[in-house]
């Protein structure tokens, strides 16, 4: 069961490093991803750089990716712990992909994955409350604010309250502590960019935790890594 367990570790993270956003860049624009727009690894940034149709597959695509290993660690046996570290490896393995010398995207339609996959091959299965309740908050978001960082930052952190609310087992909270953690090291740690030369180190990690930028400014954020894509494919 160990081997099975460490099998299944390494093949969530493998499956999660797979960088759809920037293989799809690549193939059908001809860029490398990481150098336009806010530079992450993923869906959002494709929209940015006007790759919308692409987008939508590559989310669809992040959001599945981790899927698999969870549904097989619950075929074989693995109990819900083991489960839930092999989606969590899968978060990882996005965030810090080995295909791009672990420069990746913050992993949260792998997130979203995870989160209802997990509680749908519990014994017995269980409502998602937690994915409910984030994708309610982004909906609304999207429709009254377009704060999108800040909505996704609150969503993932009210994650393990709702769990713990909705008296799911606290394997599947802890591991929803695990991706918020995960998600806030990852928008914590990119290196400094050139715009964001003279923000102090107190500023910098306030931004990067509420706003998931060096800077307060978003246009200038934005435009400050980009340059016209070649039109290489459509969308």
């Amino acid at each position: 069961m160990v081997i099975k367990f460490i099998l299944l570790l390494v093949g969530g993270y493998l499956m999660g490093a797979i960088p759809a956003a920037y293989l799809a860049a690549r193939w059908m624009r001809g860029i490398d991803i990481r150098q336009y727009g806010s530079g992450n690894v993923g869906g959002a940034n494709l929209i940015k750089v006007g790759a919308r149709w692409i987008a939508v597959l590559v989310v669809l695509f992040d959001i599945g990716k981790a899927m698999p290993a969870v549904w097989v660690a619950h075929l074989v046996g693995l109990d819900l712990t083991q489960q839930v570290a092999v989606g969590i490896a899968g978060v990882i393995g996005h965030n810090w992909p080995v295909f791009l010398r672990f420069n990746g995207g913050r992993g949260i339609a792998t997130i979203i994955g995870v989160a209802f996959i997990v509680p749908l091959v519990n014994d017995p299965p269980l409502v998602p409350w937690s994915l409910i309740v984030f994708l309610t908050i982004m909906i609304l978001n999207v429709l009254a604010v377009r704060r999108i960082p800040e909505g996704i930052g609150i969503a993932v952190a009210l994650m393990p309250i709702v769990s713990w609310v909705a008296g799911e087992p606290l394997e599947l909270i802890l591991g929803f502590v695990a991706m918020f953690l995960i998600m806030v090291i990852r928008r914590l740690t990119p290196p400094r960019t050139q715009v964001s030369a003279s923000v102090t180190t107190g500023e910098l990690l306030l931004n990067r935790l509420l706003f998931d930028r060096d800077i307060r400014d978003r246009e200038t954020w934005i435009n400050q890594q980009r340059v016209k894509p070649k039109e290489t494919g459509k969308d």
